[in-house]
């Protein structure tokens, strides 16, 4: 299985498109966000994918983004955390802006991954058993690098995507 990982959109469309044309080629199963999609608009761009996605602190309209979301498909999920189980290898997503929440879920011990954005930087890091992924800031705002990743769940292989201008 592989998913394919975004995170702080901040409405840049342009760049939505470009990271789309990526997972054409990678072809994930799902895509996971990690926060900050911010317009339910940006959502409907994210079709035809199974679409996990936890809200971030600039995820103001969280009703609608909620809705627009399960409108795709009733088994996409939202929320300020997400717990997955991809075939028996469990998971979590949070954004990272509640940074207490984000700690307990990489130190609980209970998933094999913790998928967050937030920071606008790339992270792969293992802390225990827990691997820790931010595939970056889509928007590329703050590094101006803008990126997304895929993570092969069966091989537990990671490849980041930096988005060409």
């Amino acid at each position: 299985m592989i998913l394919g990982l975004l995170s702080d959109t901040h409405d840049n469309l342009p760049n939505v498109l470009k990271a789309l044309a990526i997972f054409q080629q990678e072809k994930p199963d799902a895509l996971i966000h990690c926060g900050d999609i911010t317009d339910p608009d940006t959502v409907t761009l994210l079709h035809p994918y199974r679409l996990y996605c936890a809200f971030g602190n600039m995820d103001f309209q969280q009703d609608a983004l909620r809705q627009a979301i399960r409108r795709l498909d009733e088994d996409n999920r939202a929320g300020l955390v997400l717990e997955l189980d991809f075939n028996g290898i469990a998971a979590a997503v949070s954004h990272g802006h509640q940074r207490e929440v984000l700690e307990e879920l990489i130190h609980s011990g209970r998933y094999a991954y913790v998928f967050h954005g937030h920071t606008h930087r790339r992270r792969d890091e293992r802390i225990g058993a827990t691997r820790v992924i931010n595939p970056g800031a889509l928007s590329g705002v703050r590094s101006g690098k803008a990126s997304v990743a895929c993570l092969n769940l069966v091989q537990d292989e990671l490849q980041f995507f930096e988005l060409p201008r």
